[in-house]
């Protein structure tokens, strides 16, 4: 069966070899972090999540801050069947949500899985954006929160750094189709139970980037509600980036997206910039 689940259209028999993504066949799961608290409150909450790190991805971003899973397959491998087994192992009601974290690249696997396990949580899907937009209408039957990344307005930027030519043009016809979807966002006692929250994380020295992002969002998203992060800690296999952002750049972004009134969602501390917010992989 040819593999269609990302916008890269690979079209490969992933029973044979592997794609850009590096996966094959069967769901393979880098890592388990019960109660995981490191994201915005609405999807955290009081209990944290349950979140699946998936291995592999369907970008290769160089500063990538769990590059040990993403430019690689290593961890525990599934079938359908397994998957969906291995889910009802966990007493959900002790977390705030079920957290799939890239899991774009298993699109079409884990729509199965779902047919088999229905989550008594709200699935929060966290991804680059780069998405395929046929699959996120498959996915939103049991996707509840689109947890997205915008990264680049500049496509040049995109490629050098995430092998992503046209991820502009995608991400932002993604986004919409994610909103579309989901309509407007519900919350319930503080958490977001349906939706969509925009993650954007300001790299050093790309300020016009983030910019455009903004002016993007600001035009064509619905009620947008946004993440802005100061979280980029440079890692050694970059070539590209060897500082964090400095407290001026982020200043002008915050200040930007106040003038566009973006201000629905959550402005990062400036010092979140550290090696903390990496999981040990």
């Amino acid at each position: 069966m040819q593999c269609n689940d990302c916008p890269r259209f690979c079209k490969i028999d992933r029973k044979k070899r592997k794609g850009f993504c590096g996966a094959k066949d069967k769901i393979v799961l880098a890592k388990v972090i019960e109660n995981f608290m490191w994201e915005e409150p609405c999807i955290s909450g009081k209990k944290g999540t349950l979140a699946l790190f998936f291995a592999g991805c369907n970008l290769k971003c160089s500063y990538c801050q769990n590059y040990k899973i993403s430019h690689e397959i290593k961890g525990d491998e599934f079938s359908v069947e397994e998957f969906a087994s291995f889910l009802t192992t966990f007493n959900m009601k002790k977390y705030s949500a079920l957290e799939l974290i890239t899991p774009t690249h298993f699109s079409s696997l884990l729509i199965k899985v779902f047919q088999i396990f229905k989550s008594p949580i709200p699935v929060v899907w966290n991804s680059s954006g780069y998405e395929n937009e046929k699959t996120i209408s498959q996915i939103s039957k049991f996707v509840d929160v689109f947890l997205p990344d915008f990264k680049y307005s500049d496509n040049d930027l995109a490629t050098k750094l995430s092998c992503a030519p046209n991820y502009f043009e995608i991400a932002t016809n993604a986004i919409k189709k994610m909103r579309k979807e989901k309509g407007k966002n519900v919350f319930k006692n503080g958490l977001l139970i349906n939706g969509i929250l925009i993650r954007h994380l300001v790299l050093p020295g790309q300020i016009e980037n983030s910019k455009n992002v903004l002016n993007k969002i600001k035009k064509e998203i619905n009620e947008p509600f946004i993440s802005l992060m100061s979280q980029f800690v440079p890692i050694k296999q970059d070539k590209h980036f060897s500082r964090t952002i400095l407290s001026l750049e982020y200043k002008i972004i915050l200040n930007y997206a106040k003038k566009l009134k973006l201000e629905n969602g959550y402005l990062q501390e400036y010092t979140s910039a550290n090696n903390s917010f990496i999981p040990n992989f």
